[in-house]
């Protein structure tokens, strides 16, 4: 455990010390790739909740990735081009403050994950995996099909989004910001762990005959961390089409699903800093490698199945030696 805590405080001064040697060594683009790899991280975070502590094996988490970034570019894109989101019955307009568009993205990442998770939870095993997967597929071919805002070839917003005494067009502005919220979720992620929900959710996830015997529903409870994880990979994806300046359909595929489960697995499965390390390692393999060829995944895969076969805790657990907390 304690050489566990030692890895996750050089994962806090990896994501503090390289941004900073960025600037120094005037590299906006290394500030960019860590950018990515933070908001990467905040949505592997929210699939974590879920697939960590609770066990639930979802390849629909762009879904809710997907609604936070068209939540950030339809209301940006009516704000750019002066135009109502609605009129009737009320009258709502776009915005260019990322607070707001924060909140518009997990209040409908919530919704969506609520709805989600009270079908989807009907099942368990490999059919809760295929229906979050049809989920998903089915609000990729929906955000085609959109031609109001963009369809195949996705939406494009000028300029980015502004947030209270920062200018976010300043690499390590945004940067910083971003930092700031991956560690609150960080905080939330843990206070959420060490909580008797999360606690409960646990239980839930070994042993749900024994939950249910002492008054708990096991599915009520996966259910509300389904919307937790949502909510969080919604304000994710928020934070990406910002980064980007552009959404599209990619982000609901199941491409891009997969991604964020691999950002949990490298890093380790129910670990508290899984995601973090998962997505830091994820990017830098796609700049690195991907400047080297283009079948980089390749390279990727190996790691993966390294990992698979002889890491069953992910990086982490490689490094510590130790079973994750939720294990």
């Amino acid at each position: 455990m304690i050489r566990e805590s030692y890895l996750n405080a050089l994962t806090v001064l990896v994501l503090l010390a390289v941004p900073l040697w960025a600037v120094v060594a005037d590299e906006p683009f290394t500030i960019t790739l860590m950018t990515r790899a933070a908001i990467f991280a905040i949505a592997a975070i929210g699939l974590n909740i879920a697939l960590g502590i609770g066990g639930l094996v979802s390849l629909g988490h762009a879904v809710f990735f997907g609604i936070g970034g068209y939540a950030m570019g339809i209301l940006a894109h009516h704000a750019q081009t002066y135009t109502a989101v609605f009129e009737w019955p009320l009258l709502i307009e776009g915005t260019k403050s990322m607070p707001v568009i924060w909140l518009v993205a997990v209040v409908l990442s919530s919704l969506a994950a609520l709805v989600i998770g009270i079908l989807s939870l009907r099942t368990t095993g490999v059919y809760f995996i295929m229906i979050t997967l049809a989920f998903g597929q089915m609000f990729f071919f929906f955000a085609i099909s959109w031609a109001e805002y963009g369809g195949e070839d996705g939406l494009f917003i000028y300029v980015r989004n502004g947030f209270p005494g920062l200018n976010t067009l300043v690499p390590i502005e945004f940067y910083g910001l971003c930092l700031g919220v991956l560690l609150l979720v960080l905080v939330f992620a843990w206070r959420l762990s060490k909580s008797p929900f999360g606690l409960a959710l646990n239980a839930a996830r070994q042993a749900p005959v024994r939950v249910e015997t002492v008054g708990l529903d096991p599915v009520r409870l996966k259910l509300v961390a389904f919307v937790i994880s949502g909510a969080i990979t919604g304000l994710a994806g928020a934070m990406f089409a910002d980064l980007n300046r552009f959404v599209s359909p990619t982000m609901f595929s199941w491409q891009t699903s997969g991604e964020i489960m691999i950002f949990i697995i490298l890093g380790g499965v129910g670990r508290l800093f899984g995601p973090v390390v998962g997505a830091l390692v994820f990017v830098a393999l796609e700049h690195w490698l991907g400047g080297l060829s283009d079948y980089w995944h390749i390279y990727l895969g190996l790691l993966l199945l390294l990992i698979v076969l002889f890491g069953r805790g992910g990086l982490i657990g490689m490094v510590s030696g130790r079973r994750a907390v939720h294990d």
